[in-house]
């Protein structure tokens, strides 16, 4: 399996996804569209950590644009490691390769690798991490996470890459922000979604089962609770990403940057053949869906109707956190995925998408640890990583 689509220094301790700019080193996003694109500066993330004295070790091999499940998309080499497929990223950190990776979290597949992988992932709230020098799909719901083996490695990490920044329009105002492992778990109240751990494989409801006693044997509370709008987050979601991504990828059309066919006879051919020739199937599948729900006719009643939902669905997941100090469900169906035919990767994509959506279209604060999926209100990732800790410490 190939990790980096370009290394940077061995020495290295953190690594960085190919949707993230490094000034000087080729950024991809995973796609041939880019292959030969060269930024002219850093993303801020990258700027932070180097200043604070983090090498990067290089940038990873990625799915195409982010949009699949592990980066099975990529242009450059494939993601499989005996047949299975693996996320580069999680897999450089399950190694102790590195002490953690910096990927941008677009439908979910950082926490995806991460709990496939058996490593940490955190999605902190949305507009917290500066977005700026990210190669953008869905610039609505994205947002740049960390990986790491545990909670204070993520935790570490997380607190130099956080903070406002102007050049960031999404950016939050608090300058900076302080996050901690010490909140007491044993006053917690947790909930289950039932419709999300029904779905799951035996192998997750193990995992989330063994993490349920783990906190309960620390006097935590953990309840069932039924939340069907997880269907219609999943599909809104999906409308949105596509959407977005459709409005995103537009400027990448042989003209300016990145990939231009050989040979054409006019404009039009121009655009159709460097965009076909390109992009990848996923990207194209997403790409025509988002056109579709953007279409006069469609626009009301698919494009802005999600918006409207968005607006619905964080007020009753927030509904639900006023009463639980965090939700658990499963990062996924199952803890292994196998070699597919990649014209079948829109639907295998959006089937995994309802365990993720949720994060993704309210922007709030997500983390992967021990298999699981834990969710907490906006600017509550400090319940995450002390939960996640907690869990830690008992499993030592």
């Amino acid at each position: 399996m190939k990790y980096y689509i370009n290394e940077i220094n061995k020495n290295g301790t953190i690594a960085v996804d190919d949707t993230i700019l490094i000034k000087d080193i080729p950024a991809t996003a995973g796609s041939k569209m880019l292959e030969n694109f060269t930024p002219l500066f850093s993303a801020e993330v990258v700027e932070r950590l180097e200043k604070e004295g983090y090498e990067i070790s290089g940038k990873t091999n990625v799915g195409e644009f982010g949009l699949d499940l592990l980066g099975e998309t990529t242009y450059f080499a494939d993601a499989e490691d005996n047949g299975a497929i693996k996320n580069a990223a999680a897999t450089l950190v399950s190694e102790s390769k590195v002490k953690a990776a910096i990927g941008v979290d677009l439908n979910g597949a950082p926490r995806r690798a991460a709990a496939v992988s058996g490593v940490s992932f955190i999605k902190p709230t949305y507009g917290t991490v500066s977005r700026y020098g990210v190669i953008a799909c869905a610039c609505s719901g994205e947002q740049i996470g960390v990986t790491a083996a545990d909670a204070q490695s993520v935790k570490d990490v997380l607190a130099v890459i956080a903070g406002h920044d102007d050049k960031d329009g999404t950016s939050l105002p608090d300058e900076k922000y302080e996050y901690s492992l010490t909140e007491d778990v044993s006053s917690m109240k947790l909930c289950v979604i039932n419709e999300l751990y029904d779905k799951a494989s035996d192998e997750v409801k193990a995992k989330i089962d063994a993490y349920i006693k783990a906190l309960e044997e620390k006097g935590a509370t953990v309840e069932r609770i039924s939340l069907d709008l997880v269907f219609a987050a999943q599909t809104a979601w999906q409308i949105l990403l596509s959407a977005e991504t459709t409005n995103n990828l537009s400027r990448f059309d042989g003209v300016k940057y990145g990939y231009r066919t050989p040979q054409y006879k006019n404009i039009d051919e121009l655009y159709v053949k460097s965009r076909t020739e390109a992009f990848g199937f996923l990207t194209k599948a997403t790409i025509i869906y988002g056109s579709d729900v953007l279409a006069k006719g469609k626009y009301e009643a698919c494009y802005d109707k999600s918006l409207r939902l968005r607006r619905v669905i964080i007020d009753k997941v927030k509904e639900v956190l006023s009463s639980y100090n965090a939700i658990i469900t499963p990062p996924c169906s199952k803890l292994s995925f196998e070699k597919y035919d990649l014209s079948d990767a829109f639907k295998k994509v959006y089937d995994e998408s309802l365990y993720t959506a949720i994060p993704s279209i309210t922007g709030l604060p997500a983390m992967v640890n021990g298999g699981v999926q834990l969710i907490a209100d906006s600017f509550k990732e400090s319940t995450l990583l002390s939960i996640a800790h907690s869990v830690e410490k008992k499993e030592a």
